[in-house]
C-alpha cells in the first residue's frame, strides 16, 4: 500500500442497539463517544442500530426492523392517492 493515502484503521467497539450485543473489530469510522471494553482498555464506541446478532436473516426470527419510520417517511413524501391509478 502507498503510505499516506489510506485512512488509519483501529480497533472500534460496534454497539448493537436492538440486540444489546457489543463487537470489537477494526475500523476507519470516527467518533466522539469512548467505551470501557472487558480487558480494561478505552475503545471508540459506534452505535448501530442493527448487526447480525439482531437482524432476523441471522437469527432466524421474524420482527419489525423499521425503527427510522420508513413507511411513514415514504407516505408523507409521495402522499396517499384518494382514488387509485388505473
Amino acid at each position: 500500500m502507498r503510505p499516506g493515502i489510506h485512512p488509519e484503521s483501529r480497533l472500534v467497539v460496534f454497539r448493537d442497539r436492538a440486540a444489546d450485543a457489543l463487537f470489537l473489530t477494526r475500523s476507519t469510522a470516527s467518533t466522539a463517544k469512548t467505551i470501557v471494553w472487558e480487558d480494561g482498555t478505552t475503545y471508540p464506541l459506534i452505535d448501530v442500530e442493527t448487526s447480525s446478532a439482531g437482524h432476523p436473516f441471522y437469527t432466524g426470527t421474524a420482527r419489525v426492523v423499521d425503527t427510522a419510520g420508513r413507511i411513514e417517511r415514504f407516505q408523507r413524501r409521495y402522499g396517499r392517492r384518494a382514488t387509485p391509478r388505473r
